[in-house]
């Protein structure tokens, strides 16, 4: 119950964080924010302070920064409609680059927090390992099966992706690269240090952090968080993933609770519960620039079709158009919500 007390309270400060974006870069570019609030639903705390009224509502999973006129010319000259397209981008653009801030950071604390990582060169190979004199002490791991590899979780990724029991690896050895075609690598039981563990039989350097490794480390998870992101959406749309396969806050909650309890003490808890939210920070950063309607992507997205269109008929859109295209992507989105937190939970109920 700890971790997913913790797990929604983070939750929440990621939309909150997202939130912020867009109402600091509103007010520096002197657009009218008419509510700030973190949480949706019924408001537990509300107080007007100029302007802009503050609230905290009942549901910590979403927040919002309603501006003045973001679909319609209100005639207040410092709605949202009212300024031109590049100061509308940057203020749309906020909340996710706030997200990737945050999921930065986070990492950032993580490994200053715990010292040292594991980068992906080989330290050894594992008795009994089919890849042994293939592989060798001191090999840089640059890629396995095509897939870049720039940080050790991505080595773990990729071994999980490939087919069949021999990886390609590209590695660079001794200042020089190396393809090696078809190395044996199956996935059995191996024994070291008393432990009897099914992995791959490869064993990775440990390195002692230091500031510009850790910018540099956390810097690289980042990627490795926004590859995961887009590899998860190709999968979907090429259908390999389905409904079922999918989570929405509810399953992220139960997961963070999961991912919590499987760390031997509460601080081992904890490292896992922030692990997965700096990758959820990275993943709300993209998922929220797709060109989607209702989506930040998708309202940039029919910015930008609008100044198109101007240069090519030299009208401007009536921005109604605009309102009823969002309107309807939201209603959709929540449709999709619904779907996907019926399957959660129906998940957690079976």
């Amino acid at each position: 119950m700890l971790y997913i007390i913790i797990g929604i309270v983070f939750f929440g400060l990621l939309v909150a964080v997202h939130e912020w974006g867009h109402f600091i870069t509103a007010k520096l570019l002197d657009v009218q924010v008419n509510e700030f609030s973190i949480g949706m639903g019924p408001a537990l705390w509300s107080r007007q302070k100029g302007e802009t009224r503050y609230s905290f509502r009942i549901f910590p999973m979403g927040g919002y920064c309603a501006m003045e006129g973001e679909d319609e010319d209100t005639g207040n000259p410092r709605a949202f409609s009212t300024k031109p397209p590049w100061t509308k981008i940057i203020i749309l653009t906020a909340g996710s680059f706030m997200n990737l801030v945050a999921g930065f950071l986070i990492v950032v604390l993580l490994f200053a927090a715990v010292g040292s990582y594991n980068v992906p060169v080989i330290s050894s190979v594992a008795e009994g390992c089919p890849a042994a004199g293939t592989i060798l002490p001191g090999d840089r791991v640059l890629s396995i099966d095509g897939y870049r590899i720039s940080v050790y979780s991505d080595v773990s990724a990729a071994l999980r992706m490939g087919q069949g029991e021999t990886k390609d690896f590209t590695v660079r050895r001794n200042g020089e690269t190396l393809r090696l075609d078809r190395v044996p690598l199956p996935l059995k039981e191996y024994t070291e240090n008393g432990q009897t563990l099914l992995r791959y039989g490869l064993n990775f350097t440990r390195v002692q952090a230091t500031p510009f490794g850790i910018l540099s480390q956390s810097w690289k998870t980042c990627g490795y968080f926004a590859r995961s992101v887009w590899s998860g959406l190709s999968m979907l749309v090429r259908g390999e993933v389905g409904l079922s396969d999918m989570s929405g806050p509810v399953g992220i909650v139960s997961y963070l609770g999961e991912a919590g309890n499987q760390g031997t003490t509460v601080a081992a808890g904890l490292e896992n519960v922030l692990y997965i939210i700096a990758l959820i920070a990275v993943n709300l950063a993209i998922m929220n620039m797709l060109p989607i309607p209702a989506l930040d992507g998708g309202r940039i997205f029919l910015i930008l079709a609008g100044e198109l269109w101007f240069l090519v008929t030299r009208r401007r859109l009536d921005p109604k158009y605009e309102a009823y295209i969002h309107a309807g992507g939201f209603a959709l989105l929540l449709l999709f919500m619904l779907a996907v937190t019926f399957s959660d939970v129906w998940k957690l109920i079976v």
